[in-house]
C-alpha cells in the first residue's frame, strides 16, 4: 500500500537518527566496547565435507545406532583403535539410545573420541539432536573435529552437521572468558555421500544455524543492550544484501498516524520508543500470496503498573522471543534461498511503569478501531499483537497468518515444558503446523478456542477487555488476538511461554531455545494453500 511505504520511509529517517548502528550495538569487538557490556561476536566451527578421512588427531565423533555400525563408521580407524572403542562400549554397557554419549580420552592418535547414540530407527530430527549433543559436549575442547559418518544417508549427515552448529551456540555473551575466546577449530565430516550432504547443508543448513544463533542472541541479551531500536538494527544487519528481502520500520509518528493505540499504549511508559518491524522475503518462483508470521516483541516486561514480583523478573528480557523467532525464521528462509513468499511482522515495545504508563481501566483503541479496556497492564503481549494483526489485515493479502508469543503462564501450567500451545480456527492450518513441529522436534499441542471465551473478555465500557478473569488464560488470550484478524483468513496462534527459555540441557545452554525458528522455517517451506476457515 502507498501509505505503508511512506510511513516506512519516514521511520527509516527517524531510525537513522535515533538508533545505534549495528556496529555500535555489537561494540565492534573492542576492549572498550566490552567494558561497556557489549556481547562477544558469535563464532562457529567451520564445516567441510569430504570422502577421505583426514590424518588422525584432535577430536573424533562416532554417531552409532548399534555395535555393528562401528565397523562401517569406524573403517578409517586402525584395528587397535576400533577394538579399544568396542571394548569401551561393551564395558560401559552403552545403550546406543538417542542422545546417549560416551567420551574416551587419549585413545590411539586421538585426544578425544565421542560416541553419540542415534537409537534404533533414527529420523532426520534424531540426527540433528545427536549433532547438537555432540556440539555441546565438545564446546570447550580446542581441537579440530572429525565426524565419521560413513554409511549414513546424505540427509542424515547434513542434519548431523546442522545439529553440531546448533550445539555450538553459547549464551555466555558477556563473560570475560568468552570475550577472550579465539576462533574454534574446524569440523570435517567424512562420508561417501559428502557431495550430496554438503549440497543439502549449504545454504539451508548454514542458514538455519545462523538464524537460530541470531534469535537466541537477541533473546538472551539484557534489555539495556537490546530494545526495540536495536532489535530493528540487528535484523537489518543480519539481512543486509540478502536477495529478495525488503524491510519497513514504523516509528512512533507513523504508528500514531495509523492509529496503533494498543502497541503505542504498551510502549508509552518506557524511555525506549516502540517500533513495528516488517521483513518481507520473496524467493524465485514463490506464490503471490505471502505466509505471514507475527511476533510479540516485548524487549522487557516489568508488567507495567500491574508490576510483576521481583522473583525471576530478569527472565523477562526474553519476552520478545516470539518476535525473535518469526524474524529468525525469515532470516533462515532468505539466507537459505527458499522459493517462498513470507513476511515477518515484529511488534516491539518495552513495558515499563513510569508516570506515562497505561493503567488498569484505561481504554485503548487499536488500529482496526476496536476499543480495549485494560484489565491488567501485564497482559500486554496481546495488545501489541492486536495492532500487528490489524496492520496485516489492512495491508497484506496473506495465504495464512501465524502469530508467536510468550503470552501466558497458563499455557505452561497446562503443558509444562513439553509442548507449546496451538490455537486455530482452521484444522488444515493446525495440521500443517503440527507436522512441521513434529519434523523438527518442536512439538505443539492443540488447545480449544471455545466460543465462551468471547464472553470472558467482554467489557461494559469497550469492545473487549485484555483479560478474562480466572478462566482459561491461554484460551482467552488466543481468542483476544483472533479478534484482530479477518475470520476468513486462516490464522493460528502459538503460545510458546513454556518452551522459549529455560535451563541448560544436553542440546542447549541456559537461556533462549530459539523455539519455533526451525518449526516456522519448515512450515513455510512445506506450506500448502488453504481454503477459508471452517465455520
Amino acid at each position: 500500500m502507498p501509505h505503508s511505504r511512506f510511513f516506512a520511509c519516514a521511520a527509516a529517517c527517524v531510525l537513522a537518527l535515533a538508533a545505534p548502528t549495528f556496529a555500535e550495538a555489537q561494540g565492534g569487538g573492542s576492549t572498550a566496547a566490552a567494558s561497556r557490556g557489549v556481547a562477544v561476536k558469535p563464532v562457529w566451527r567451520a564445516v567441510s565435507f569430504t570422502t577421505e578421512a583426514p590424518a588422525a588427531g584432535g577430536l573424533l565423533v562416532l554417531p552409532l545406532s548399534r555395535e555393528a555400525d562401528l565397523a562401517t563408521r569406524g573403517a578409517s580407524l586402525t584395528e587397535a583403535e576400533r577394538a579399544a572403542v568396542a571394548r569401551a562400549l561393551s564395558t560401559a554397557n552403552f545403550s546406543y539410545d538417542a542422545r546417549k554419549t560416551l567420551i574416551l580420552r587419549g585413545l590411539g592418535a586421538w585426544d578425544l573420541i565421542l560416541v553419540v547414540g542415534l537409537g534404533e530407527a533414527p529420523l532426520a530430527k534424531t540426527y540433528q539432536s545427536a549433532g547438537a549433543v555432540a556440539g555441546r559436549a565438545l564446546m570447550d575442547e580446542a581441537g579440530a573435529v572429525t565426524v565419521l559418518a560413513g554409511g549414513l544417508p546424505a540427509e542424515a549427515a547434513s542434519e548431523f552437521a546442522i545439529g553440531l552448529g546448533l550445539g555450538d551456540y553459547r549464551s555466555d555473551l558477556h563473560q570475560a572468558k568468552a570475550r577472550a575466546r579465539g576462533t574454534p577449530a574446524a569440523v570435517t565430516l567424512v562420508s561417501e555421500a559428502a557431495a550430496a550432504a554438503e549440497a543439502q547443508y549449504r545454504p539451508r543448513g548454514e542458514a538455519i544455524v545462523s538464524a537460530m544463533a541470531w534469535a537466541r542472541d537477541v533473546s538472551n541479551e539484557p534489555a539495556n543492550i537490546v530494545y526495540p531500536e536495536v532489535f530493528v538494527a540487528r535484523a537489518q544487519a543480519a539481512l543486509a544484501g540478502v536477495p529478495g528481502v525488503s524491510i519497513e520500520v514504523l516509528d512512533v509518528p507513523a504508528m500514531q498516524r495509523l492509529g496503533m493505540g494498543a502497541l503505542l499504549g504498551v510502549g508509552q511508559g518506557s524511555a525506549r520508543p516502540p517500533r513495528m518491524l516488517i521483513v518481507r522475503y520473496r524467493g524465485a518462483g514463490a506464490p503471490a500470496e505471502p505466509v505471514v508470521l507475527a511476533g510479540k516483541g516485548i524487549t522487557f516486561d516489568t508488567g507495567g503498573i500491574s508490576i510483576k514480583p521481583n522473583l525471576n523478573m530478569g527472565n523477562m528480557k526474553m519476552d520478545m522471543s516470539g518476535a525473535a523467532s518469526v524474524t529468525g525464521a525469515v532470516i533462515a528462509l532468505a539466507k537459505g534461498r527458499a522459493p517462498v513468499n513470507v513476511v515477518a511482522v515484529a511488534a516491539l515495545a518495552e513495558n515499563m511503569p513510569d508516570g506515562r504508563a497505561i493503567r488498569p481501566a484505561d481504554v485503548l483503541t487499536a488500529m482496526n478501531g476496536k476499543t480495549i479496556e485494560i484489565v491488567s497492564t501485564d497482559a500486554e503481549g496481546r495488545l501489541v499483537l492486536a495492532d500487528a494483526l490489524s496492520w496485516i489485515d489492512a495491508n497484506l493479502q496473506p495465504a495464512a497468518v501465524v502469530d508467536v508469543a510468550t503470552l501466558t503462564g497458563a499455557v505452561r501450567t497446562a503443558l509444562g515444558d513439553d509442548y507449546a500451545g496451538l490455537f486455530s480456527r482452521h484444522d488444515a492450518l493446525a495440521a500443517q503446523l503440527e507436522a512441521a513441529g513434529e519434523a523438527v522436534d518442536e512439538p505443539l499441542w492443540r488447545l480449544p478456542l471455545h466460543p465462551s471465551y468471547g464472553s470472558d473478555i467482554s467489557s461494559t465500557i469497550a469492545d473487549l477487555r485484555n483479560g478474562g478473569g480466572e478462566g482459561a488464560g491461554a484460551g482467552t488470550g488466543a481468542h483476544f488476538i483472533g479478534e484482530f484478524i479477518d475470520p476468513e483468513i486462516p490464522w493460528a496462534h502459538l503460545d510458546i511461554a513454556g518452551m522459549a527459555y529455560g535451563a541448560a540441557n544436553e542440546v542447549k545452554p541456559a537461556g533462549s531455545a530459539g523455539f519455533t525458528v526451525r518449526l516456522l522455517e519448515r512450515f513455510v517451506r512445506d506450506f500448502q494453500p488453504l481454503a477459508s476457515p471452517e465455520t
